[in-house]
């Protein structure tokens, strides 16, 4: 039966809403960012982050709807993260949902925020057949998953410490760079001379799928405190930053393939928007023969489309539960959502 979702993403410092529609696939979608509201403050700051969803959701709603040629009447359904991300800014996406849904006699989807990164490369790659490795680079997440469809994720290692995201975001600050810091520390890294500095690769042979990144930050706060910080030193910096946290991704994605002996890898998140970490990946891929997916890049960051998919798909599984009570997980292991479909 066709079906046509609204979806709402509301976890951190983005407000993304789409709409789709399981037989004619994504119609609209809309995406504001806070990042020149929390430049300022060098990071998020939570209580701004809720009160801007507040202003910025109706409109953007109402601004897809009118895109996608379509009234708040015809939705089948309302998807919204629930968790992980900061509390109040996910009750505002569920309070406002679940209104909704309530309002309009439709179910109100609660969608694991990780599980919508995991299933976004799917949008613009319907073919992509499961079961894949994937990689999770998503702000404070990094973690290597066996997937064998959708609501069957096994766990194959994460990061003990600081995420690759944390390592590129605290990286920059450390090199005064702007918020958010990946981006800018990619950027910089361009300009950087290879081989001028060498920065630790934490765990990257540690015989497990483990990851760490916070020896590396402390690496990086070293260098700055040891030298002048110009224009070309920070470059060379940043571009030995990125070198290392690029080359542990790669090692540890390589041996997750291996170890599961699965052809198939899938990047999501917004670590995967790296171009660096893409051209690796797909040398690689070219070498040992296997294929690499990453969302487009719209679709990296957080954004209302992937939650209105991973709810779509989790309607095909008959494993969508309404639940109108506002009730959000700032903390959740994306694996408590396994079933047997």
């Amino acid at each position: 039966m066709m079906k046509l979702i609204l979806g709402i993403e509301s976890s951190c410092d983005e407000t993304g809403i789409a709409i789709y529609h399981t037989d004619r696939g994504l119609l609209a979608h809309a995406l504001h960012t806070q990042i020149a509201m929390h430049n300022e403050y060098g990071g998020v700051v939570p209580e701004l982050a809720s009160r801007d969803h507040i202003h910025r959701i109706l409109p953007l709603i109402r601004s897809v709807s009118a895109e996608a040629g379509c009234r708040l009447q015809e939705l089948d359904a309302i998807a919204y993260t629930k968790g992980p991300g900061l509390s109040g800014a996910l009750l505002v996406g569920a309070s406002i949902a679940c209104s909704l849904a309530y309002s309009l006699g439709i179910p109100a989807i609660g969608v694991h925020h990780l599980e919508g990164h995991l299933l976004s490369p799917l949008l613009s790659e319907p073919d992509l057949d499961f079961p894949f490795i994937a990689l999770l680079v998503s702000g404070g997440h990094t973690q290597l998953m066996q997937v064998s469809g959708v609501g069957n994720y096994l766990l194959l290692g994460e990061t003990l410490d600081d995420a690759a995201g944390e390592a590129f975001d605290k990286s920059a600050k450390l090199l005064g760079l702007g918020y958010p810091g990946g981006p800018e520390l990619a950027n910089l890294a361009v300009e950087g001379r290879p081989g001028h500095f060498h920065l630790p690769r934490p765990m990257q042979h540690s015989g497990d799928l483990d990851f760490s990144f916070s020896g590396l930050k402390t690496a990086v706060l070293t260098l700055t405190r040891q030298h002048t910080l110009d224009r070309q030193t920070r470059a060379d910096i940043a571009h030995a930053a990125q070198e290392a946290i690029v080359e542990v991704l790669v090692t540890k994605s390589l041996a997750a393939l291996k170890q599961s002996g699965m052809k198939r890898l899938v990047v999501a998140g917004g670590v995967g928007a790296n171009q660096r970490l893409r051209s690796q990946l797909n040398e690689a891929a070219q070498k040992r023969g296997f294929h690499v997916f990453y969302p487009a890049l719209e679709f990296c960051t957080d954004n209302g489309a992937m939650i209105a998919y991973a709810a779509a798909r989790r309607l095909q599984g008959q494993d969508a539960v309404t639940d109108f009570r506002f009730n959000v997980r700032p903390r959740w292991d994306l694996q408590e959502i396994n079933y047997s479909g």
